[in-house]
């Protein structure tokens, strides 16, 4: 049913023309084999029987062509469609509740369960083809001998009822097999994030690759196998019921009615006919089985397919910035008894932040300092917006931010953070004097002789982290936005240059009027802060222009 719903909610038009198709085809079919058996009957040279046989056969290979033009731009559609729909859903997901569940179960969804999904969309028409043609079949049947149609009705039933014992065992199969999916690219992902510790250390390599790859790897391939095994031996059950149901008519059922060998000879043929669209409908299963479960995957992650309206805001055009002029003008930023709580690894109850206060003003720079783990980066992810606060509010010039309105307030920040991600391309900046404007923070960051920018792509990323870091600190410069956080800036940097940020660059952010927070431990720089705010345990200790004198 989640097939269902999913096929009927998107690209209606070609789906309905692919089934179309599809159904013209089988039912052509259908009747191409009541001309035959018919035109076996008739002496002579039936000539209206030939231009019906040679009009259905035209009917049925155009109609199965353009069923199958349809069906390929069916699928690649269907799959770029989904990952697009997918990676709206998890840029408006939660980011708290990306977090908890893991990148890698998020790249498992827009991988294999969108190919997965799209496979079994793509077969549609073929299901309706010979769907189509199996019931023709079943009609002429009922047409030649109604004793012959129930009896065969009798034997499709009984194989219905065995093919749903091991569908549930399929399915069974191939939802764990879904759930080991996730665990294996975790697996992937930490080859590609770990290799050079696994390639400096033999045994943690092999025990990587022993105890957590093969074994995951193993666990996949049995429950995959075991799946398709059951849907095997349902398969091989339909045959040997279609074998048996023909024996029946063909020696048993003459002696027990009075059937002629000319409908003897028809229901044989239509029955062998119908063995091979009957067979295909059987070996589709597994596909939409899948798929199923592909799908209720993505609902467990919270990314339904079929919600109303689109996930996040696409925003402006590529090349162009437009932001609200009245948050531009803003005057002050107030976080008022916000809490948040999460469960932290490794321990067995949950860290709480908060109730905090805290106020920004335009043209202030704010040090947070702390202990790690005190709740310094929770803070600042629920300043930015992107933690939800459970209780309290944020107010922009006293107005309260909610669902409403927050991602227009996130639009207030330019930040880095200590996980920071490089794009190659200055997305979402105004392409007009761009080059020019990113060479001369290039000369200030001292990277001129490392990279350069043309046409708003970045020459090269193969940079030290404390490069990569700067380069991330040009983007926020060209973005220009009221509000700066940086979340341990400096902490890759030379002295130097950490030197730099602090007594140039953040001065200079203040000058233009930027409020700006920055995370951070370096005790020597805090005299250049207004005000320094230190946390212990998600609580804000002190808040003062005289803490600095204290720390």
């Amino acid at each position: 049913m989640n097939l269902i719903r999913f096929l009927l909610h998107n690209s209606w038009r070609l789906v309905g023309l692919s089934v179309l198709g599809g159904l013209i085809s089988g039912l052509a079919g259908a009747g191409i084999i009541a001309l035959i058996h018919e035109g076996m009957d008739v002496s002579g040279h039936p000539v209206d029987l030939a231009w019906r046989f040679f009009l259905l056969a035209i009917l049925v290979v155009l109609s199965k062509t353009a069923s199958e033009i349809l069906l390929t731009r069916l699928g690649q559609s269907t799959i770029s469609e989904l990952r697009m729909q997918l990676s709206r859903r998890i840029l408006g997901a939660p980011l708290r509740r990306i977090e908890e569940l893991g990148h890698h179960r998020f790249m498992a969804a827009l991988t294999d369960d969108t190919e997965v999904i799209a496979q079994a969309y793509a077969q549609l028409p073929l299901l309706c083809i010979n769907g189509a043609t199996v019931i023709g079949c079943l009609a002429y049947l009922g047409w030649l001998s109604w004793p012959v149609l129930v009896v065969v009705l009798g034997f499709m039933f009984f194989g219905s009822l065995s093919f749903q014992f091991q569908e549930r065992k399929a399915m069974r199969a191939f939802k764990q097999a879904r759930e080991t999916d996730d665990t294996l690219f975790q697996n992937f992902r930490s080859i590609l994030s770990g290799i050079k510790e696994l390639k400096l250390h033999r045994q943690r390599r092999q025990e990587f690759l022993t105890t957590g790859l093969q074994e995951t790897v193993t666990a996949y391939q049995r429950d995959f196998v075991e799946g398709m095994t059951a849907y095997s031996i349902a398969s091989s059950l339909g045959i040997f019921l279609f074998y048996a149901v023909i024996g029946v008519a063909l020696f048993l059922l003459p002696g027990w009615q009075d059937l002629s060998v000319q409908t003897v000879a028809g229901v044989t043929l239509v029955l062998l006919y119908m063995m091979g669209p009957f067979s295909q409908i059987v070996e589709m299963f597994p596909s939409v089985a899948r798929a199923d479960v592909a799908l209720q995957k993505i609902e467990t992650l919270g990314l339904s397919l079929t919600a109303a309206g689109p996930a996040i805001s696409d925003g402006p055009a590529h090349g162009s910035v437009h932001r609200d002029p009245a948050i531009d003008a803003w005057k002050r930023l107030d976080l008022v008894n916000v809490t948040h709580r999460y469960y932290r690894e490794h321990e067995e109850r949950s860290f709480c932040l908060g109730p905090v206060d805290l106020t920004l003003m335009p043209g202030e720079v704010v040090f947070l300092v702390g202990g790690n783990g005190s709740g310094k980066t929770t803070l600042a992810m629920l300043l930015l917006g992107l933690y939800v606060p459970e209780s309290g509010e944020i107010r922009l010039d006293g107005v309260p931010i909610d669902e409403t309105n927050r991602d227009q307030y996130r639009q207030l920040f330019s930040a880095v953070f200590s996980d920071f991600h490089l794009f190659e391309t200055m997305l979402g900046l105004p392409c007009n004097g761009l080059d020019a404007r990113a060479g001369e923070y290039l000369a200030k960051l001292q990277l001129t002789s490392k990279v350069h920018i043309e046409h708003g792509v970045l020459s090269t990323l193969a940079l030290s982290q404390g490069q990569r870091k700067r380069l991330a600190l040009l983007t926020a410069y060209l973005e220009d936005r009221p509000i700066y956080v940086f979340d341990e800036w400096a902490a890759d940097q030379d002295p130097i240059f950490r030197k730099v940020f602090y007594t140039e660059i953040v001065p200079d952010l203040r000058a233009r009027g930027k409020a700006v927070l920055v995370i951070t431990h370096d005790d020597r720089y805090f005299s250049m802060a207004d005000r320094c705010v230190r946390m212990e345990l998600g609580q804000i200790e002190d808040v003062s222009d005289r803490v600095v004198a204290q720390l």
